[in-house]
């Protein structure tokens, strides 16, 4: 059935049942997992910061996003390790979340993704949005989707 599960993470205590469930149900299934990180992009310049400085802050911008993706990743993958799951971290730098999450399905071959939702509300949603949502709007893959 399912063989191949893109599992969308953020070091959150949420993404972190994410991790979990997606681990325990791998193991049942004989799957295995490609754990995903979207980092955000260095924010833009302003008019009052120079080259330099920008240069400077996106270089650091930088390497703060790469350490956290790769804590994640690992803790992620020290998990599925413990119960005998394949697990394949990658991460991308976009602003762009919800495409990359579509697009890192394609380009992993993933058949199924899982997800896990705020669960904020109409209004909430209004002011946040929804990443879940949107994946689930543009996405040809099944998605299972914990709240």
């Amino acid at each position: 059935m399912y063989k191949h599960l893109l599992v969308p993470v953020d070091g959150s205590e949420l993404s972190e049942r994410a991790a979990q469930t997606s681990i325990a149900l791998a193991a049942k299934l004989g799957a295995r997992i490609t754990g995903f990180v979207a980092e955000p992009l260095p924010p833009m310049p302003n008019e009052s910061s120079g080259m330099t400085t920008y240069v400077r802050t996106s270089e650091e911008h930088r390497q703060r996003t790469e350490a956290h993706a790769r804590e994640v990743l690992s803790r992620f993958g020290a998990l599925a390790a413990e119960q005998g799951v394949p697990f394949h971290g990658e991460y991308k730098r976009t602003d762009a979340v919800d495409d990359a999450i579509v697009e890192a399905g394609k380009v992993f071959e993933a058949d199924l993704i899982v997800m896990v939702t705020h669960g904020r509300g109409a209004f909430g949603e209004l002011l946040f949005g929804s990443h879940t949502k949107n994946v689930m709007a543009r996405c040809k893959l099944p998605l299972l989707v914990l709240h």
